[in-house]
């Protein structure tokens, strides 16, 4: 049973690993919503901030969560790869609707995020 799961600006499809009470080990399964570009303290500003590159949680990465953390799994089950493709597609719809500093500079670290992908999981993300 796959549970949502954020993390960070991301959002996630997890699975349960473990369950002791107070911690759960949840494994990712799918990506739901690609993490945010940039200094997420000081949104959309790019001026004297140190702008982050954030990749989403890989495959099979391990998280520990709470139980209020996990929220009911409410969007298509898809492979990992496809999610994060679609995670990313449209994320970049979004930017692109967008004309700021902020947005340019989020697509270029995005394209960046792509190359980095394709190496990892031998596929062409587009």
């Amino acid at each position: 049973m796959l549970y949502r799961f954020s993390h960070k600006t991301g959002s996630y499809g997890v699975s349960i690993k473990e369950d002791d009470g107070d911690q759960i080990l949840v494994q990712v399964e799918q990506v739901i919503k690609h993490p945010k570009q940039g200094e997420l303290h000081h949104p959309k500003k790019i001026e004297g901030v140190f702008f982050h590159e954030r990749k989403a949680l890989s495959h099979f990465e391990k998280r520990y969560a709470t139980r209020s953390q996990l929220r009911e799994f409410n969007v298509e089950t898809m492979s990992y790869e496809d999610s994060l493709q679609q995670a990313i597609t449209n994320f970049e719809q979004q930017l692109k609707a967008d004309d700021s500093a902020h947005a340019c500079l989020s697509l270029r670290s995005l394209d960046q995020l792509k190359e980095d992908y394709s190496i990892q999981y031998k596929r062409t993300f587009v």
